[in-house]
């Protein structure tokens, strides 16, 4: 994107931190992981194939990356994971991630406010097309404004425990907190028109 490869965003915003004492790509993809060296990240493994489908469960690599690095007798505090598919998020989202990781805190994601409402303009379908919203209110919403705060989970930051990771099958599994983002931080890149939409904040500098 922009002349650089997606990845790069990740390890550099990654490199900047002072609260990041290492960066770690895992990939099941020697040619992204040459690229992932050069832009000064680690490649200690190759993720295992099972783990590389777009089928298998992010948190199940991230549990493969810490059980490799705690297995080489190295131990850490923080695990955070910052997916290439998010370029645009800031050095200053990753540290108020990083920061936001308290006591009583297992797990901290990035959100954005929703343009949708599953109680206003979301619905599901039955088998005969016919829809219903998400949540029903307990009375009418004539606007989306007057309908109950929600967010869009982000992928642009998640920042854990390592042991939080070992022994849980996913992020709602204890306490999560969410940092909010604004919009043109909080892309993720799912899809072309994704893609596009992303290299045009960046150029634009918006």
């Amino acid at each position: 994107m922009n002349g650089k490869p997606l990845i790069a965003y990740s390890i550099e915003s990654a490199l900047a931190s002072p609260l990041i004492d290492r960066v770690i790509v895992s990939t099941d993809d020697e040619e992204i992981a040459e690229i992932a060296r050069e832009y000064g990240a680690e490649v200690p493994f190759l993720r295992p194939e099972k783990l590389a489908s777009d089928h298998a469960p992010e948190w199940m690599a991230w549990r493969h990356a810490i059980e490799f690095i705690e297995n080489q007798d190295d131990t850490f505090d923080v695990f955070v994971s910052l997916p290439p598919t998010a370029p645009l998020r800031s050095l200053q989202d990753i540290e108020q991630c990083i920061n936001a990781l308290d006591d009583d805190v297992d797990v901290v994601i990035t959100a954005q406010k929703a343009d949708r409402s599953p109680y206003f303009n979301m619905v599901t379908l039955d088998a005969n097309h016919h829809a219903s919203l998400v949540i029903k209110p307990d009375s009418v919403i004539a606007r989306r404004q007057d309908a109950p705060a929600v967010y869009d989970m982000s992928t642009a930051v998640y920042v854990t425990r390592p042991q939080f990771v070992l022994d849980n099958n996913s992020i709602f599994s204890g306490s999560v907190k969410a940092v909010i983002l604004p919009p043109e931080r909080a892309v993720d890149i799912d899809t072309p028109i994704d893609f596009m939409l992303a290299e045009l904040i960046l150029k634009q500098g918006i």
